[in-house]
């Protein structure tokens, strides 16, 4: 019989996310300061975080509560780009924000993500298709952009 809960391998497997809402009218993003919320967030047994960074107003402050607080077993994907945003940034602002995470975050165990992905609460329609795929295709291209200036794969993409 199994007993109660995940084995070390299931929660290998196991991801949690923040989430600044994804939509134009939320607001419970800034109700909660990471300072607050990120050191009982890598409580939780899990082996992967999705961070929402890419709206964040300081990275660097998010970042070192990351690295003082995250477990050595956990990953942590971080958010490069802000899906409801309609501005679409070259490859290069990508690379240089996995960069910047690269000096909090492990690369073994650092990887890149969408902020929330591109399905908000509501029938958004302020993000294209078209912008949505030029979003991930920069995302794509700037973390290995990244991974070939650090000497890492770029397989952390989700």
């Amino acid at each position: 019989m199994r007993s109660r809960g995940f084995s070390p391998d299931e929660r290998r497997r196991i991801g949690v996310h923040t989430c600044p809402g994804n939509d134009f009218r939320a607001t419970h993003s800034a109700d909660v300061d990471y300072a607050e919320l990120l050191p009982t967030f890598f409580e939780l047994k899990a082996g992967n975080f999705y961070i929402a960074l890419a709206d964040e107003p300081d990275r660097r402050r998010a970042l070192k509560i990351i690295r003082k607080h995250r477990k050595p077993d956990q990953r942590i994907f971080v958010g490069v780009i802000a899906p409801a945003s309609r501005a679409s940034r070259p490859p290069r602002t990508w690379r240089d924000r996995v960069l910047e995470a690269s000096e909090y975050i492990p690369l073994e165990h650092l990887g890149t993500t969408d902020d929330c992905g591109f399905s908000p609460f509501f029938d958004n329609t302020s993000t294209s298709r078209d912008t949505a795929f030029a979003k991930i295709q920069a995302r794509v291209l700037g973390t290995a952009l990244a991974a070939n200036l650090l000497g890492a794969s770029h397989d952390g993409e989700r």
